[in-house]
């Protein structure tokens, strides 16, 4: 342990499974340099923001938070106590400087490129204090050319705070996005597709298994158009990245997001048909049901091939659920563009969905397109396709009753005896069982849906 006092870490994560996982690989690489969790801001000698720039009002909800952080910050230092203040992630990378302009609390503005460097920083900036000759803030995102996973600590310790028990973890595989959505930040936060080998990955995964983990979702942002380089010398798909996975001891479970259709291989549908492991879940964004919008958000496909598509990964795997998301208000969107959006979610019949209101990002093509709609409009279409949504995934659960599905059971529920678990599809399940079942996939009967969770009973194997 490089620290020779314990210190404190607050810290706050926004947006997807991607920024989920880069905070628990930043806390890792923390908790080797000395610091321990808080989730008070006034014991906290460093305080993280892993932001999201995917919606505006997240990035916004970002100087919500500094302003409170700032007071804190504030009350620490009239108390001769230090304070670093951190924004990490996609926000971080889009604005840089702009952070430091709106918010001269922030210490250090760090893209998610160059998590690797957080406690060299956060030490460089200790280093430098001086009440007489305050330091400039550190503004960190430009693309390294080194590997941030190789510099990255391993993942076989068991963590104080509170990462080392989990049963199920995210395993990033590939990062950035070569697709140029026209509403979408990712290319210009996070970069170009790049995949990781398959042996670190693997190594990775191995780690994982022996702290305990049975389920890996494997991670990108394109995450089916993964192409990272074999042991023998070759590039291998994502199917074939899950089959060395599933090879691994110790790893019951599989699972992938988030797809893009133009990517879905046939090798990866063949995988969803023979390979056990890979949960028959699939969450795979349509964005909308209409075709001038899909053209105007530069998805290059289809309803009808998203359609298509749909039944062949059907086919092959009858018992296959699906997610999507979903955008609405996207600029132009008409009446009918959108009932064809309700249309083909009714058709698809899709077991979940995150959805939202457009929302133009600076930088975006989209966001200069004319006929941008208006906020009421765009909160009437979400309030009606989440009614639909609702029905589809009530209609999903009801249809799960009676049967009998292996749960991954995770921890402990509100209720005494009660434990709460996972099922293949993803949904919570909720079942009276003995501690000792914590960690195990088991049997259980499904007796009761709810808008947001399965009840169950225990059956023996």
């Amino acid at each position: 342990m490089s620290g020779t006092t314990e210190r404190k870490v607050y810290l706050k994560t926004f947006g997807c499974q991607m920024n989920a996982y880069d905070s628990e690989r930043m806390t890792e690489a923390l908790e080797a340099d000395g610091y321990t969790s808080t989730t008070s801001l006034d014991d906290a000698d460093l305080v993280i923001l892993n932001t999201c720039h995917i919606r505006e009002r997240a990035a916004e909800k970002v100087y919500s938070d500094l302003g409170r952080i700032r007071d804190a910050k504030l009350e620490r230092q009239a108390a001769g106590r230090d304070t670093v203040v951190t924004v990490a992630g996609c926000v971080a990378q889009a604005e840089g400087e702009e952070i430091v302009r709106r918010a001269p609390v922030v210490d250090l503005v760090l893209g998610p490129q160059s998590t690797h460097r957080l406690t060299q920083l956060v030490t460089e900036i200790r280093a430098n204090r001086n009440p007489l000759f305050p330091s400039r803030p550190i503004v960190e995102t430009v693309f390294p050319e080194e590997d941030k996973f190789e510099l990255l600590p391993a993942r076989g310790r068991t963590l104080e705070m509170g990462l080392g028990k989990s049963t199920a973890a995210f395993l990033t595989v590939q990062e950035g996005c070569d697709k140029f959505c026209t509403f979408c930040v990712v290319p210009y936060t996070r970069g170009a597709e790049i995949s990781r080998p398959v042996e670190q990955i693997t190594s990775e995964a191995r780690q994982l298994v022996a702290r305990g983990v049975r389920e890996l979702t494997l991670l990108g942002q394109n995450v089916n158009g993964y192409h990272g380089l074999g042991s023998d010398g070759r590039t291998s798909t994502l199917a074939g990245l899950i089959r060395h996975i599933a090879a691994i001891d110790g790893v019951e479970r599989i699972r992938y997001t988030t797809s893009h259709p133009r990517d879905l291989t046939d090798d990866l549908i063949e995988a969803h048909a023979n390979e056990p492991k890979l949960m028959p879940y699939l969450h795979l964004p349509i964005q909308s049901g209409s075709d001038r919008i899909l053209a105007a958000m530069n998805r290059k496909h289809t309803a009808d091939q998203y359609l298509a598509l749909v039944d062949r990964i059907r086919a092959a795997r009858p018992d296959l659920a699906l997610s999507t998301d979903i955008i609405v208000g996207f600029p132009g969107e008409t009446d009918d563009d959108f009932e064809q959006t309700l249309d083909l979610m009714r058709e698809v019949r899709f077991a979940a969905a995150y959805s939202f209101k457009y929302s133009p990002r600076p930088g975006t093509p989209a966001a200069k397109l004319p006929e941008q709609i208006d906020e009421d409009v765009k909160s009437d279409r979400l309030k009606r396709l989440q009614d639909v949504l609702s029905e589809l995934t009530a209609s999903f659960n009801e249809s799960c009753v009676g049967k009998t599905f292996p749960v991954l059971f995770e921890k402990k529920g509100r209720q005494d005896g009660q434990l709460i678990g996972r099922s293949p599809y993803l949904q919570s399940v909720h079942a009276n069982a003995d501690p000792s079942v914590l960690g195990r996939i088991v049997p259980v009967e499904i007796s009761a849906a709810y808008p947001n969770s399965l009840a169950g009973v225990i059956r023996a194997a």
